[in-house]
């Protein structure tokens, strides 16, 4: 597949990049895709949460009455999980959500989502660029060249530049990453994909 490469007023250059078949034309693999998401979205959770056990909440000691003779239950502490105010009876510990995820299901998933995007024609080439300061002026204006305003798009650089960053950073539903950043989650998470020239053969390195 070969698409035309676009300059930062959207207009064609006159250049074609074809995009590499082992990247975005391989037979998506939906299973890879589900574990590679769970993963991300494992890792990202804190695993704090955490509630107090009737050894923990604040209360007496006291026993409340005596062992027998009352006719009912026995009760040897106030904050006795049966009682308001009393310990959660296995409640929430602080643990790790992470796991562990082979490096070529990885790359397998991001091959999948990028041929599902390549085949839905939600992938631009735009020529390499850079922005002499960091304005979200100069970003609006990049994305209203492209007709990509008001929609999710994931810009794809070869390596990283504070400019472009800074200048996207205040823009909702717009998120900018490297090759070496990029992730299944994200790119699933958009609605276009826009690469620079430069980090096509970059990607085509990097999943090979």
């Amino acid at each position: 597949m070969e698409l035309s490469v676009l300059n930062i007023e959207g207009k064609a250059t006159g250049k074609k990049v074809k995009l590499p078949e082992s990247v975005f034309a391989i037979e998506p693999n939906e299973h890879a895709v589900y574990l590679d998401v769970k993963q991300h979205l494992a890792n990202k959770r804190q695993g704090t949460h955490k509630a107090k056990e009737r050894g923990e909440v604040r209360g007496s000691t006291r026993k409340i009455r005596k062992q027998k003779g009352s006719g009912g239950a026995r009760f040897g502490s106030i904050r006795n999980p049966l009682f308001k105010g009393g310990g959660t009876v296995f409640g929430p510990r602080p643990h790790a959500y992470a796991f562990k995820l082979n490096k070529k299901v990885k790359e397998l998933a991001r091959k999948s989502v990028l041929t599902d995007h390549a085949k839905n024609s939600n992938v631009a080439i735009l020529e390499d660029f850079n922005f002499a300061t960091a304005k979200t002026k100069s970003f609006t204006s990049l994305l209203k060249n492209l007709d990509l305003t008001n929609k999710k798009v994931l810009l794809v650089l070869a390596e990283p530049n504070k400019n472009i960053y800074l200048s996207s950073r205040n823009l909702e539903g717009v998120k900018v990453l490297s090759v070496g950043e990029l992730n299944t989650y994200d790119i699933l998470n958009t609605s276009k994909v826009v690469f620079v020239e430069s980090s096509v053969k970059e990607l085509e390195n990097t999943l090979s």
